[in-house]
This record gives C-alpha cells, structure tokens and sequence, in this order.
C-alpha cells in the first residue's frame, strides 16, 4: 500500500454525472485514420507503429504524439499506446455525448482501450474540460486514468508528475461549480432598531396643573 504522502490519490465524478453526459458513443464505432512519416506493419501480431508527427482521428477523438503503437484484439477492439517526443507531451482529446463539452489531456506517454473505453496519461500528466470553448476543470498528477463508460477519473501524485509548479509531484485541481449551481439565498435584513423615546416637556408640576 502506498503511503499517502508519497502517492495521492484524487476520484472525481467532477460533477459530470449531473450532465448525463459520457463521451461520445459513437466514437468506437468509427474507423481509425492516421497520418504519420512511416509505418511499420505486422500481420502476425496485428499490430502496427506509426512514428514521426503522428495524428491519429477515430470520430471525435484526437491524438498526438511522436509514436503510436496500435493493436487489435480477436474482437476487433483497438488499443493504442501513444509517446510524445523528448521534452514534449504527447495529446488526447474526444467529444461528450449529448454536450458540447470535451475532455483532453497530455502526457508523455498515453493509453487508449478501446475495449473498456479509458484513457491513462501517464507521467507529467494533465486532464482539463472544456464547456465549449470555456476551460471548468484541470488537474494534474503523475498519473490521470479517465474511465469514458462512467465519467470517473483518478489522479495519483508522484514523482513522475513532477513540473516546475509542482516540483513534489503532488497532485493539483481546479473544479469550477456545476452548470446551474444557485448563489447562497441572501441573508433577511435585519429589524431596525426602534427609534430612541424623545422626551416631552410637562405641563403639570408635581401631578397638578401649572
């Protein structure tokens, strides 16, 4: 077991469950395309490599990277490792379902399954969403699993998520509140006071008339 203070640990739903929105369905459905400077192929192992500026599309998904390393599986399901260049990070991005939301992240090296749909950044890794074109959520740690089927993400500190602003590798978040979300009722005014008793002259000296 990891001691807390070496490895923390972050489950978020992020509020995403409020939107009822998981990532785009039809993405596993659709072909991969990629654009790289060469390819090696095998048949056997039905794999393929792709390196040199590589750009991998499948639907709405987005992928960047140095290298790509993609297998598929007996059942046809695609699974791809991605490496970003020295001293680069390599990208992730997808569309959610039903919103005009989209997650994406960096990292240096990148696991995609397709077949349990998630997505690791791994190593100075980092995770936002974006509400259109309006950033809500960002963190980042040495670790980022996002699990598309659920909309729940972990982020694990370490080492290996080490950066300039995190030089401990601690695991850092910004949430912004959900779409939605009332401001506090606004506190009842309070009483006035009443106002102080004035004082009015007599006529009477002694309880008789003057």
């Amino acid at each position: 077991m990891k001691h807390p203070s070496a490895s923390l640990w972050l489950a978020l739903a992020l509020a995403l469950a409020t939107t009822g929105a998981a990532a785009e369905k039809a993405d596993r459905a659709k072909p991969m395309n990629i654009e790289a400077d060469a390819l090696r192929y095998d048949d056997l192992r039905q794999t393929s490599v792709f390196t040199g500026r590589v750009v991998l599309t499948k639907g709405t998904i987005v992928i960047r990277g140095a290298k790509v390393e993609v297998k598929q599986d007996p059942d046809g399901f695609q699974h791809g490792v991605v490496t970003a260049e020295p001293g680069k990070l390599a990208f992730f991005r997808q569309k959610r379902e039903g919103v005009d939301e989209f997650i994406e992240g960096e990292a240096q090296t990148i696991e995609y399954d397709g077949r349990a749909d998630k997505v690791k950044f791994i190593s100075r890794a980092e995770m936002r969403r974006f509400r259109g074109t309006t950033l809500n959520d960002e963190m980042t740690g040495s670790l980022i699993t996002y699990d598309n089927t659920t909309d729940v993400f972990t982020v694990d500190g370490g080492p290996a998520g080490a950066t300039p602003a995190t030089p401990g590798g601690r695991v850092r978040a910004t949430l912004a509140p959900r779409p939605g979300a009332s401001a506090p009722a606004a506190a009842a005014p309070a009483t006035p006071a009443p106002a102080p008793a004035r004082l009015r002259p007599s006529t009477t000296l002694g309880g008789e008339a003057r």
